[in-house]
């Protein structure tokens, strides 16, 4: 599936026609499919290369060493979480994946600090740490213009997030699906779910698998070009603008029998808010016929809940 693209260098070229034309394309494009795929992001080429080629190295290190970085209580919000720990809402099946998570590094006394755990440092592969605070920034970058744009579309202020995601929860996730050696259980590496965040940024996965769940009810594989990242609409966000941006369902399908003997890479940014953000549905998306559709929450609740549901938190 074609999903739409977007050209980010139109937002933020001081051309306001251009802008508001982003701004149309981008808002359309979440209100009837969930997920674009966006140009000119702003994220160095060959800073995506290296933040693979250090997650490739580190997923490749034994069991033992990886199962160091693997911090109990957390959650697996930072650090390493080993095979098989998480599955979808919903589901008993475990993912058929590892990942290690990157969090918020806060640099400005925010006392948002203290309720946030130390990233977990890797000393086995070399340029790994300084690799992730980089792309974690340039992602930030990337998707506080994003929620510019989607501001506008709402006809909020322009800067109506800044504040709510300066210093906010979000997770840098790479995620390792190894071969698959026996006949699997399921054809799913990754059941079907929506994003918990506000958006989710999405550089290149290193092979095919994705799919999304399109409005007739059909899965739908995503694919993108090496120089666009994907980025969908997230649950934090559907439940803000009360259904009218719509979290999209998707799912990692296992690959063809042929390609059972390679690995999957995957490096979403799950872009989230400071936990004490309002999640109420704003009054400009209820009307008589959008009854309001979700009970007030603040970021933080939420997430809470979310992460008991998937099987990370007790």
């Amino acid at each position: 599936m074609a999903i739409p693209v977007v050209n980010l260098a139109d937002f933020t070229s001081g051309d306001p026609q251009l802008k508001q034309a982003f701004v149309n394309q981008l808002g359309k494009a979440y209100e009837e499919v969930g997920f674009v795929a966006v140009k000119n992001h702003g994220i160095p080429d060959d800073l995506i290369a290296d933040l693979y080629k250090y997650v490739q190295q580190f997923f490749a290190l034994p069991s033992d060493t990886k199962r160091q970085y693997e911090v109990p209580g957390l959650a697996g919000q930072r650090g390493y979480t080993s095979f098989g720990k998480e599955h979808a809402k919903g589901s008993d099946a475990p993912d058929l994946k590892e990942f290690f998570q990157y969090g918020q590094i806060v640099e400005d006394n925010d006392p948002v600090k203290n309720e946030y755990p130390d990233n977990v440092k890797v000393k086995d592969v070399a340029a790994f740490n300084v690799t992730f605070e980089e792309a974690y920034r340039a992602f930030e970058k990337s998707g506080k213009a994003l929620l510019q744009a989607i501001a506008l579309y709402l006809g909020l202020d322009e800067h109506y997030f800044d504040a709510h995601i300066h210093n906010g929860n979000s997770i840098l996730r790479a995620i390792h699906y190894p071969p698959i050696t026996s006949e699997p259980k399921s054809a799913i590496r990754a059941e079907q779910h929506e994003d918990i965040n506000l958006i989710t940024l999405l550089v290149g996965a290193s092979a095919d698998g994705l799919q999304i769940l399109t409005k007739q009810n059909e899965w739908v594989g995503v694919t993108s070009l090496p120089e666009q990242i994907v980025v969908n609409v997230g649950d934090m966000l559907q439940r803000l603008t009360n259904n009218k941006l719509k979290s999209t369902t998707h799912r990692v399908v296992n690959p063809p029998r042929a390609m059972w003997h390679t690995s999957r890479f995957s490096i979403p940014f799950f872009l989230h808010p400071k936990g004490e953000m309002s999640l109420a549905s704003l009054e400009s998306c209820i009307d008589a016929e959008h009854p309001k559709a979700y009970p007030d929450a603040t970021a933080g609740e939420y997430l809470d809940e979310r992460l008991r549901e998937i099987g990370l938190k007790k």
